[in-house]
């Protein structure tokens, strides 16, 4: 397949493969993009267009690595990409999955266990991938596995009564995930990890703070019990370097739980953050000046 470049009309290259859909989601770019060039739509919505560039070849290239150039990206940048993902799979992915095996349950024959059984499969799934999500985890685990056995068992063994059509929405869907966590796992091994690795002989300390994306049973976002801890001590009145010190941590670990309190919480202000933790229970009103 072609390579996307600058110049391209990105949404050609999206008719000519779906997949690339979601990928652009994370970019925060919707459909109806016209007849607008790579660049242009960059240009229009603040993206780094090499790093645009470099995420959609990957997806559309099988043999496409760009390792040395995706390594010259600023950390947060590719960190933020790959929170992005992970948000897109608890919200969109897991939960299609979900809907489609419970369809296809309910048609099916009652009697047959088996079906029972690929349920267990599934949530065990679910758990292991939720884990690595919420704890920020570099090393591939155990997830991707259970996903590939899911879709082998439905392909090979499945037997009895089942309705053959929802069955297949489900492989089709579990398939769809497999091929994505493939390439983003790839981008977390061989890109994330060597970016952490470096970070810390820099003796960044904390650095899981960068990639965890904590959710709920329910699939929302939660704050970490560290970002818990410098939320506290943010609406007590403390200055970053103080919070630091009493955590001991560094500055920029700081900075970046304070990032990911905004981006979970969605406030920016002290005065904000203060109310937050006053209705939540957190600390009291007698513990704060006004």
């Amino acid at each position: 397949m072609a390579f996307l470049t600058a110049s391209s009309i990105l949404s050609e290259s999206i008719s000519d493969n779906y997949l690339l859909i979601p990928v652009i989601n994370r970019f925060g770019l919707k459909l109806g993009l016209g007849e607008k060039t790579v660049a242009t739509v960059c240009l229009e919505n603040d993206l780094n267009k090499d790093f645009f560039l470099a995420i959609l070849n990957t997806y559309l290239n099988e043999d496409y690595f760009p390792e040395k150039i995706l390594q010259g990206f600023n950390v947060d940048l590719v960190s933020d990409y790959l929170k992005q993902t992970d948000a897109y799979y608890v919200h969109a992915q897991i939960p299609n999955i979900e809907k489609h095996l419970n369809a296809f349950i309910a048609t099916s024959d009652p009697n047959n266990t088996q079906l029972l059984l690929i349920r267990k499969l599934f949530l065990r799934f679910k758990d292991e991938l939720l884990h690595r999500i919420n704890n920020g985890l570099l090393d591939d685990d155990s997830s991707y596995a259970l996903l590939l056995d899911l879709k082998n068992i439905l392909i090979k063994h499945i037997a009895g009564s089942f309705n053959e059509n929802l069955c297949f929405a489900v492989v089709f869907s579990v398939d769809t995930l497999l091929n994505d966590l493939g390439k983003h796992n790839r981008i977390r091994e061989k890109i994330l990890k060597p970016m952490i690795n470096e970070l810390a002989e820099a003796g960044f300390d904390d650095w899981q703070a960068l990639l965890s994306h904590t959710f709920d049973k329910d699939g929302e976002k939660t704050i970490s019990p560290r970002e818990l801890e410098v939320l506290k001590l943010v609406a007590l009145g403390l200055l970053n370097k103080e919070i630091a010190d009493r955590l001991n941590i560094s500055l920029n670990t700081v900075l970046s739980h304070r990032k990911n309190i905004t981006a979970k919480l969605g406030i920016k202000t002290v005065s904000g953050l203060i109310f937050y933790c006053i209705s939540h229970g957190y600390i009291s009103a007698d513990e704060i000046e006004l």
